[in-house]
């Protein structure tokens, strides 16, 4: 009886007349629009300008390629530079081969270059952008599927993935590591959301909770996966990698917590005002001394109005005008009865 499995494609790459279109280059750019499209949304909702995080993405992309290549290049050296090997092939990107670590490593160089240049603190872009990464990485896995890389142990489980014959490959159904991937990637996104909505995480603690989270699913991942690699005391290299970075991240997100508790204020300082959603505060303010004018003009207008409408005859009641009448040739009395005073006193 034949068992299930998960097909893979018979070819990695699809040609539309002279221009091809390779699964693995194709999965990595939804990634990057994935990872932008939310890291902008989540970058406008604390308060950041729309478009910041994709301009800054044109930095972090180009050098999180390079990194992520150079990673697997120097770590698999042997598949460029061994007996036999082109290194030309080094430089094929397309036909898989990204390091994450690398690629995380110095993306973020390229990240800290756009938010210098913007203005803006790198650790906040980083958790704005950070389960947007974890999804780009599992689009991106889905790239080895094309290339029939990345599988794990042989087995015939229903959801084995079938890998035909090829160089440096045994044809069977073998652990689809890449699908493991994939999906641990999803639920680190979700957890990230999760914990960021929860506790109000800044100051790079969400990124460096994606970090953490990541590293405990590829460690466990990478144990069971068959392609060649370097082993330090029995170990393959990037399950000891995963463990330092996931210490590192602890460590950070510990710290950081310590040292800076609660989440940004302030993201973008030039963001105030940038799409119409900031500027409150601004309108009131404008509001306030608007009214402040108008109370003015309106105050003078008042007292230059009375003047004239005072000096008209009024109709006043016949006995208010007699008191007044009164009150005044009293007044006028008064200056004469003192002045006879001292006549009789030298009478």
């Amino acid at each position: 009886m034949d068992i299930a499995y998960i097909p893979s494609p018979s070819t990695g790459v699809i040609h539309l007349g002279p221009i091809p279109l390779r699964g693995y280059a194709f999965c990595i750019i939804i990634g990057v629009f994935v990872a932008v499209w939310l890291g902008n949304k989540r970058w406008i909702a604390r308060g950041g300008k729309p478009g910041t995080v994709a301009d800054i993405a044109v930095w972090a992309v180009p050098f999180g390629l390079v990194g992520g290549r150079l990673y697997h290049v120097i770590t698999d050296y042997q598949l460029y530079f061994g007996e036999g090997r082109n290194w030309v092939d080094a430089f094929k990107i397309w036909e898989g081969g990204l390091g994450i670590w690398g690629a995380i490593a110095l993306g973020a160089v390229g990240a800290w270059i756009g938010c210098r240049l913007r203005g803006i603190p790198l650790p906040a872009w980083a958790d704005a952008l950070a389960p947007g990464i974890a999804l780009a990485q599992a689009c991106g896995r889905w790239g080895n599927w094309f290339n029939q890389e990345l599988y794990g142990r042989a087995t015939d489980l229903p959801w084995a993935v079938e890998i035909s014959a090829g160089p440096n490959r045994d044809a069977g159904t073998y652990h689809p590591t890449f699908l493991y991937e994939s999906l641990w990637c999803v639920g680190v996104a979700f957890l990230v959301i999760w914990a960021d909505r929860r506790f109000k995480l800044g100051h790079g603690r969400a990124f460096a909770l994606y970090v953490a989270a990541y590293c405990v699913g590829r460690g466990w991942i990478e144990y069971m996966r068959v392609d060649e690699a370097h082993h330090i005391l029995g170990v393959r290299l990037n399950v000891w990698t995963s463990i330092v970075v996931f210490v590192l991240a602890v460590v950070y997100f510990v710290l950081s917590a310590k040292l800076r508790p609660g989440r940004e204020e302030v993201v973008e300082p030039d963001a105030s005002g940038a799409d119409g959603k900031d500027k409150t505060g601004a309108k009131d303010k404008d509001k306030a001394e608007t009214d402040a004018e108008d109370t003015t003009d309106g105050t003078a207008e008042s007292r230059s109005d009375a003047g004239p409408k005072d000096s008209l005859p009024t109709r006043a009641p016949r006995a208010d005008a007699a008191v007044r009448e009164g009150a005044v040739k009293a007044d006028l009395r008064k200056p004469a009865v003192d002045a006879e005073a001292p006549e009789a006193d030298k009478a």
